[in-house]
């Protein structure tokens, strides 16, 4: 029984160590706003008309 304990306490720890990552990057980290141009061949907004 103490190796199944064991087992459960690693993988709480893993979960723990991943989870306080987790939220360190949600609140440290702040995204940066920029802006974006796309450009859309001409084709694709005004189609040949077919015959």
């Amino acid at each position: 029984m103490p190796t199944l304990f064991r087992f459960l306490f690693i993988l709480a720890v893993i979960g723990g160590v991943i989870y306080g990552s987790l939220l360190a990057l949600v609140l440290l980290v702040e995204p940066r706003e920029r802006e974006v141009t796309v450009r859309v061949p001409s084709e694709r907004l005004n189609p040949a008309p077919e015959q």
